[in-house]
């Protein structure tokens, strides 16, 4: 379970306060997939951002399951994100001087996962993503569908409870932004995660259990 509650954040541009989150709400059950729409600029990252416990906020909870990430310290922060949620970016945000299959199996090492053993995890997942045969390539000779597979397969080696997803079809076209979107929910939702997408593309609100739209910085269900 996610409960928001409150969550306020503002950021000062020169004089001005621009208030970007104002009281933001939600509860979303384990095991669901929420889509997060709304206009350029709204707070849609931002939420984000907050939730994995990247930034902190003005005012206002984040409590997943039994963590309070809002008031909790940078390294309970780090700890928890890195063993719990997977983050998938817009821009991949892979490492290019690390092959496709050690881009994943850092994330393994991070939390205490060596040797052999991350190894195969992470030539397991990138064989579910469908670049089992791409283990060695180095991440700057792959297509841009594909660098999003190695980041999906980054998000989702560690088995984390919750997914986090930030546009990720923005920089892909048409056929491979579909292709991935499928293959992130198929892969989440199989293991009973809860995922939640920052998208502006409509297609992706169709096979999603929820909409809600980031509105005058609050949550609203969008039907």
């Amino acid at each position: 379970m996610l409960r928001v509650r409150d969550l306020t954040r503002s950021f000062r541009e020169g004089s001005r306060i621009h208030h970007v989150l104002s009281g933001a709400q939600v509860d979303i059950r384990t095991g669901e997939s929420v889509a997060i729409v709304g206009r350029s600029g709204a707070g849609k990252s931002t939420l984000l951002h907050l939730i994995a416990g990247l930034e902190s906020p003005d005012y206002g909870s984040i409590l997943i399951d039994d963590f309070e990430m809002s008031t909790s310290g940078e390294p309970e922060r780090t700890l928890y994100r890195r063993a719990s949620i997977g983050f998938v970016y817009q821009f991949f945000n892979l490492i290019p001087t690390l092959d496709v299959v050690d881009n994943v199996r850092l994330v393994l090492e991070l939390n205490g996962v060596r040797g052999a053993e991350a190894r195969a995890l992470s030539a397991d997942m990138l064989a579910r993503v469908g670049l089992g045969d791409r283990l060695r390539s180095a991440v700057d000779a792959l297509s841009g569908g594909e660098q999003q597979r190695v980041a999906i397969a980054r998000a989702l080696v560690h088995r984390p409870k919750l997914v986090l997803a930030d546009e990720p079809t923005g920089n892909l076209d048409a056929e491979s932004g579909g292709e991935v979107q499928a293959l992130l929910m198929s892969l989440t939702l199989e293991r009973g995660a809860t995922v939640i997408l920052v998208t502006h593309d409509a297609a992706l609100t169709q096979n999603v259990s929820r909409v809600l739209e980031l509105r005058e910085g609050r949550l609203h269900e969008h039907t």
